[in-house]
């Protein structure tokens, strides 16, 4: 008999939430330390910009910001897509970065020390 139990409590979805919005408000202010709140230090990250596939370490996404700067214009949208207990998938709708393009971003993070934090960051550019 299965036991009926929630195993996801919901501040765990207000957690995870917050540890995307650090990555957000760290894209808006144009702060590398703010961003890098949000990844684990071993996070990597892969996708598409203008065309080509970039990917490896977090540390791209510190020097697009470190190079490029604030986004005050930037406008997302925050969605939990799943949540386990120890791992949650957040997508990012984003609209004009620091360079005006838009982005989605799906981030998976993972609770350690009961810190959430981004693992991976996949994303799309869309070509304006």
């Amino acid at each position: 008999m299965s036991k009926n139990i929630k195993a996801v409590p919901t501040r765990d979805y207000g957690a995870v939430i917050a540890t995307a919005s650090k990555y957000v408000e760290g894209l808006r202010v144009g702060s590398v330390e703010g961003v890098a709140e949000a990844f684990h230090k071993d996070a990597v990250m892969y996708g598409f910009t203008h065309g080509e596939l970039l990917g490896g370490s977090i540390k791209n996404l510190y020097d697009f910001v470190q190079k490029n700067g604030k986004a005050p214009d930037i406008t997302t949208r925050l969605d939990v897509l799943a949540i386990t207990p120890t791992t949650a998938v957040v997508r990012v709708d984003m609209e004009k970065d620091a360079v005006g393009a838009d982005y989605n971003d799906f981030l998976t993070l993972i609770k350690v020390d009961g810190d959430w934090k981004v693992i991976a960051k996949v994303f799309h550019q869309f070509e304006g």
